[in-house]
């Protein structure tokens, strides 16, 4: 009888364990680094580590940030002035050169520059020569 009372504990026990749902977790691993795959927001996080650990500060920095500090608000005003009028004669001149609307193809003579408009397959080409060295710069204006 006592074997029995035994043998009918152990298979009442073996019966709940084996009942209940027994879970695990998959361990996978997620690299923090963006550059290999990890978080993009970690990127902030890990620069401002990486600056915090550097030994060596930059002799030209700290120059830099100083002469930040002592500009001087009118020169600023008189350069972005200077700026802004520039700007506002090149964008006339190309106005008065080209006229309004789109830059139509052909072949243009602006000072000591030859510039050649064309249409191609990717875009409008152009081709801007310094006549007086010969240097050429291709510039491509792809298609909407």
């Amino acid at each position: 009888m006592r074997k029995l009372l035994l043998l009918l504990c152990f298979t009442s026990a073996m019966f709940v364990v084996g009942t209940l749902d027994s879970q695990a977790q998959d361990m996978v691993y997620q690299p923090r680094n963006p550059a290999f795959g990890g978080d993009t927001f970690n990127y902030q996080w890990l620069q401002s580590s990486a600056q915090a650990q550097d030994k060596l500060k930059d002799p030209s920095a700290a120059a830099s940030s100083s002469s930040l500090l002592n500009r001087d608000p009118l020169k600023d005003f008189q350069e972005s002035l200077n700026r802004q009028i520039l700007s506002q004669l090149s964008r006339q001149l190309v106005v008065s050169q080209f006229g309004e609307g789109a830059l139509a193809p052909g072949e243009y003579t602006v000072g000591n520059y030859q510039i050649e408009v064309t249409e191609g397959r990717s875009g409008i080409n152009i081709v801007i020569t310094d006549i007086s060295n010969g240097n050429q710069t291709t510039v491509t204006v792809p298609y909407y």
